[in-house]
């Protein structure tokens, strides 16, 4: 058994100067283990360079929903031009733009269509957006592991009784009373999505759960800070997303 650390990366979405300068803050070495929860490519500037260094590193990642819509987009190396058009209005122009050759993207496909959905890595169970609390794994696609929120979110009780859920995908500070950079935490599960694209965060986040520490740095301030997990994370009640979905749907 490795004596290393597990490091969890939250969405990068192109990310590839932050994710290097967290990197750096973070210091692992060949015994840390580094997971990557999804969603590395669209939106940013370098969505090639990151999986360029993803696969160089032979770090381990889970199918965020924005691989997803690529491999939709090239179903068995064709073009889908109806899911093509949505990937590219979800992020996916800027993904096309960092690669200087359209064959390079195409040369990825093979290695993204390789990612599993989930990790399960005994306390700990890794995917991209969550899993739904009312049916059973085997019942499950990567409808529900790359796409679903409030089901997930507003589960009442945890789905597993001793494991953690990680995800990304939902940007942390789109929940109820939560502040751009925070972490939350709600039964069972833990977000560490924060935002790093969009506009009002800029934060990308690393959790370092052997050592119970969060690095961050901002993607656009280029401004970095680590703190406990204790300290980053906010604790959300089922209550709280139920009254929300409520509220939205009135």
């Amino acid at each position: 058994m490795s004596s290393g650390r597990r490091i969890f990366i939250g969405d990068v979405h192109g990310h590839y100067d932050g994710l290097l300068r967290l990197i750096e803050a973070i210091a692992p070495s060949s015994d840390d283990q580094l997971y990557f929860v999804g969603d590395l490519i669209d939106r940013g500037p370098k969505s090639a360079q990151v999986i360029q260094f993803v696969r160089e590193n032979n770090f381990h990642c889970v199918l965020g929903n924005h691989e997803q819509l690529l491999l939709e987009a090239f179903p068995n190396s064709k073009v889908s031009h109806m899911a093509l058009q949505a990937w590219l209005q979800s992020g996916g122009q800027s993904t096309v733009a960092s690669y200087s050759k359209p064959e390079a993207l195409l040369e990825n496909l093979a290695w993204l269509r390789s990612l599993p959905t989930y990790l399960d890595l005994g306390d700990i169970w890794l995917v991209h957006a969550g899993l739904h609390p009312k049916m059973a794994i085997q019942e499950q696609t990567h409808h529900e592991f790359c796409w679903i929120r409030e089901e997930f979110h507003s589960c009442t009780q945890p789905y597993f009784p001793n494991k953690l859920i990680i995800t990304g995908h939902t940007i942390t500070f789109t929940l109820p009373g939560i502040t751009p950079g925070a972490l939350v935490k709600g039964q069972g599960w833990l977000d560490i999505d924060t935002g790093a694209y969009h506009p009002r965060s800029g934060w990308l986040t690393g959790v370092d759960m052997t050592q119970q520490q969060v690095y961050q740095t901002n993607v656009f301030q280029r401004k970095s800070r680590q703190l406990p997990l204790a300290e980053a994370v906010v604790h959300i009640e089922p209550s709280q997303i139920l009254a929300r979905r409520q509220l939205l749907h009135s």
